[in-house]
């Protein structure tokens, strides 16, 4: 009896001790659980928190690309503006360089800043140093043409009581290919810069010669600035002006071919010299006796270097 009540109580120990034990695996699994739930939302704020610190540092870093590139793009704008102010000026100085190089009776000088319009005052001596007239030069380094130009010369032209103006500019008015006189202003490419300058100060210097003259003074001046704004003078100018485009490329392609013939060459130089000639002739017809005889019509223009 008393076996059987202690195999009794001993098999109710073992039950308890498995229920204790089973209690005890699932308050484990549960604290687990409870561990793991704890630690995925710390992993999640976290993540949560990094993700909110990368985009604000996205944004700061966002904004700093578009201020830089603002800075970049206002020090290029800056650049160009320098850039082509500097090349205007270099421009500048190149022509007064060549047309004293080219008319060293004549005063040439840069306009001061202002005094009035224009970049260049060309001031035409004859051969004896006498004053024959001003020439206003303009110089454009701008891409596109502006109708406004004529008219602000115009009255540049006016302020400093020069007889003609001119606008040397890459940039040409529609239908103009190298130069043309526009409502009263010489309009040309920088590579005709010089040939319409001989061919305008030759005609100033007729000019004056003619208004010096005692022998039908005031007929003659009106014949001449006829004959100065009318289609024959321009072509003679055209011809100059051509004559002397195909001269300046047959001599770059000299440079790197020696042995081209000198023949073409010679061709287009007298013909610059026969258009030079008929213009002379022109004005010979026009003024008469009035017009002094130049023997070897002794213009810078004729003149080449000695070989």
């Amino acid at each position: 009896m008393k076996l059987a009540e202690a195999q009794k109580a001993q098999a109710e120990l073992l039950r308890k001790q498995r229920e204790l034990d089973d209690e005890k695996r699932e308050m484990e699994l549960t604290i687990e659980k409870r561990v793991q739930a704890t630690q995925a939302d710390i992993v999640l704020k976290a993540r949560q928190e990094a993700e909110d610190s990368l985009k604000s540092q996205v944004s700061q870093k966002d904004a700093q690309i578009v201020s830089m590139a603002r800075t970049i793009e206002e020090l290029r704008r800056k650049a160009e503006q320098g850039s082509q102010q500097t090349q205007g000026e270099a421009f500048e100085l190149e022509l007064e360089s060549l047309l004293k190089s080219r008319f060293p009776l004549d005063l040439i000088e840069p306009v001061c800043k202002g005094e009035f319009g224009g970049d260049i005052v060309q001031k035409v001596n004859g051969q004896m140093g006498a004053p024959a007239g001003v020439i206003l030069w303009e110089l454009k380094q701008t891409k596109n043409w502006v109708d406004g130009w004529l008219s602000k010369l115009r009255e540049d032209q006016r302020t400093a009581k020069a007889d003609m103006a001119l606008i040397i500019s890459q940039a040409l008015p529609k239908d103009v290919d190298s130069f043309d006189l526009i409502d009263g202003v010489w309009v040309a490419h920088p590579r005709c810069a010089i040939p319409v300058s001989i061919a305008l100060r030759h005609a100033l210097i007729e000019l004056a010669t003619t208004r010096n003259s005692q022998v039908g003074q005031q007929g003659k001046m009106e014949r001449i600035y006829t004959y100065l704004t009318g289609p024959r003078f321009r072509l003679r100018v055209e011809g100059i002006v051509e004559k002397f485009g195909e001269l300046k490329e047959d001599l770059e392609k000299e440079r790197k071919f020696m042995n081209r013939s000198w023949a073409k060459r010679e061709a287009q130089i007298q013909g610059v010299l026969e258009s030079t000639f008929g213009m002379y002739g022109d004005l010979q017809g026009i003024a008469g006796k009035a017009l002094p005889e130049i023997p070897s019509l002794d213009l810078p223009l004729l003149e080449g270097p000695e070989s």
